[in-house]
């Protein structure tokens, strides 16, 4: 590298994004240096993580500003609208917003403000506001480079033939109940939900993967990130993990890009980008390999898909209500309060009964985002937890 160690910030950075970036970062010291961490609980791991890398600052949301444990030298910051600030700041050169949910658009967005580069592995920022975010990104001479594996794989498919591309699969491996009808859906537990068969991963997003939610912001997603409409974005599962996408070329020609499910290859190529260098990540035994097994989602059970492809030909305020309304009815799933298939049955009738506005500004769609949250809410408090 030309001029030193890239200046990384780590948003997210006790979550399994994030400490899978560490990883990569512990293999790459030479590469990469940690300028600030970021995280929404786990005091004891992040300032384990200080004492490992030695940040310049470390963040907690809604923590006691207590700094026991914490190096010296390493600034604790405490109010609320420094982190944003922060990742604006001449010695950071890459941000990885790894925060769960729309709580990573606010640092995003300021990290795009000021020209940086953002490995972005919270897809809820491009659902909420893809429109206003690539439109950032655009004008301020910020990049976007994705980090879910999934659209990494297309991002380095396509290798600059963005023009040639007919259209795009995102591969999923199904969930933990695919094969599954909506009556043996019917008394799912939290434990059934979160046991999911290939990645490991939050409880937010393992549910997501469970009702395949995950896909369909992913949907969402994809077409902000490459520019394309939904009807040229398809959805496949594939239960190995093994190929994360394929890209459909206007000539006929597939391409498809395969690891093992291991989250560290496309943080590494979102980071060394555009080198490919060794890193951590595990490698595809061939010999262990016997097949691949491809089939097409089961729409009628996992009506969520369907939902993603409304949203990402409507765009406006659909995406901030329809990710508000399944972040607060996951959160009631995972509280024993709302059934499984309640989730998106809850997502379906807040996104019907939602004010449509197809040009909203950035406090229009957080204004949207607190009364998705807020219907979910309502309709939820009187169910009291299950056993």
């Amino acid at each position: 590298m030309d001029s030193g160690p890239k200046r990384v910030v780590v948003l997210g950075s006790t979550g399994s994004i994030g400490t899978n970036t560490l990883d990569v970062i512990a293999a790459l010291p030479d590469r990469f240096e940690v300028v600030g961490l970021a995280a929404k609980s786990r005091r004891d791991d992040l300032f384990e993580q200080a004492k490992r890398f030695r940040p310049r600052w470390v963040a907690l949301a809604g923590g006691e500003p207590d700094r026991r444990g914490l190096p010296p030298g390493v600034e604790f910051l405490t109010a609320p609208d420094e982190v944003p600030r922060r990742v604006q700041a001449a010695d950071v050169d890459v941000v990885v917003s790894a925060v769960v949910g729309a709580a990573g658009l606010k640092c995003t967005w300021a990290a795009l403000e000021a020209g940086k580069t953002v490995a972005l592995a919270n897809k809820e920022t491009l659902v909420v506001a893809g429109k206003l975010v690539t439109d950032l990104a655009a004008a301020r001479g910020g990049r976007l480079l994705p980090v879910d594996s999934e659209h990494s794989a297309i991002f380095q498919a396509i290798a600059g033939q963005p023009a040639a591309v007919e259209r795009v699969v995102l591969t999923g491996s199904g969930g933990p109940f695919r094969g599954k009808t909506r009556d043996e859906l019917r008394a799912v537990t939290v434990e059934e939900a979160l046991a999911h068969p290939t990645w490991r991963m939050g409880p937010k997003i393992t549910v997501d993967s469970a009702t395949l939610m995950n896909k369909a912001l992913e949907v969402i997603e994809a077409r902000w990130l490459f520019g394309l409409p939904p009807e040229r974005i398809e959805v496949i599962i594939h239960p190995e993990s093994m190929v994360h996408s394929f890209v459909e070329f206007a000539d006929g020609s597939v391409l498809a890009q395969v690891s093992p499910p291991d989250m560290r290859l496309p943080i590494q190529y979102a980071l060394t980008y555009p080198d490919r260098v060794p890193g951590p990540a595990r490698r595809v035994n061939w010999r262990e390999l016997s097949a691949f097994h491809f089939e097409a989602p089961d729409r009628t059970t996992f009506p969520a898909l369907d939902l993603g492809y409304e949203v990402a030909a409507r765009g406006g305020t659909a995406g901030a209500v329809l990710n508000a309304a399944n972040e607060a009815a996951v959160e009631a799933f995972l509280d024993r309060r709302l059934p499984f298939l309640d989730i998106p049955r809850a997502c379906r009738a807040v996104l019907d009964a939602h004010t449509f506005e197809p040009g909203p500004t950035l406090d229009g769609l957080l204004a949207a985002d607190r009364w998705a949250r807020q219907e979910v809410r309502r309709w939820t408090s009187l169910n009291p937890p299950r056993p």
